[in-house]
């Protein structure tokens, strides 16, 4: 694993030990930022369930000026610590160790918006359309900002889920990748 683009790109980064978190695979990981960048000119980001961090440090190195990494599993949490470290880019994050409801909450109440939130929760946790409806209520998106969900190729997302709106679905073996806009935006792409 390691970071595909941008300024810190040939970097590798430690995976979590363990069987409890899944990385996205670089190949899925390219995807991913195709869809939604594949570079950004500054901005926030939020890495809800960042397990290594992968995707919230890729995010960094292809132009995103800050990024929030949340995971509430203590090998997580300091697997993130060393990535950042390694990466230098402790002075581009906040990292908090949480269940995605008290971050997301947390979040909300210092009125925050970001470019990119990715949502990569266990297979198993069903909530993806809790937590879409929570970023869109508390209207956590800038104007032109993405929601990134990766889930199980099986899981049925919704089109919409208030303001946000389906704007790309792929499939690549047992992995969904879902991006979400908001409305206004999502009729320009």
């Amino acid at each position: 694993m390691r970071i595909i683009s941008g300024d810190k790109r040939g970097i590798h980064l430690q995976a979590v030990p363990g069987t409890n978190t899944r990385p996205t695979t670089d190949k899925v990981k390219e995807a991913i930022f195709n869809m939604i960048g594949p570079y950004f000119n500054g901005g926030n980001g939020l890495d809800l369930f960042a397990g290594s961090g992968n995707l919230g440090l890729e995010a960094l190195s292809r132009g995103l000026d800050y990024m929030i990494f949340v995971d509430k599993d203590r090998k997580a949490f300091q697997t993130i610590k060393e990535n950042i470290q390694k990466c230098s880019y402790e002075d581009h994050s906040e990292l908090y160790r949480n269940d995605a409801e008290r971050a997301l909450k947390a979040v909300a109440k210092r009125e925050l918006k970001f470019e990119c939130i990715f949502l990569d929760p266990p297979y198993k946790n069903k909530q993806l359309e809790l937590y879409l409806a929570f970023i869109d209520e508390h209207q956590m998106l800038t104007a032109t900002g993405v929601v990134m969900c990766e889930h199980d190729a099986n899981t049925k997302v919704p089109e919409t889920r208030g303001a946000l709106v389906l704007v790309k679905h792929e499939l690549y073996g047992t992995t969904g990748i879902s991006i979400y806009k908001r409305e206004e935006e999502a009729h320009e792409a």
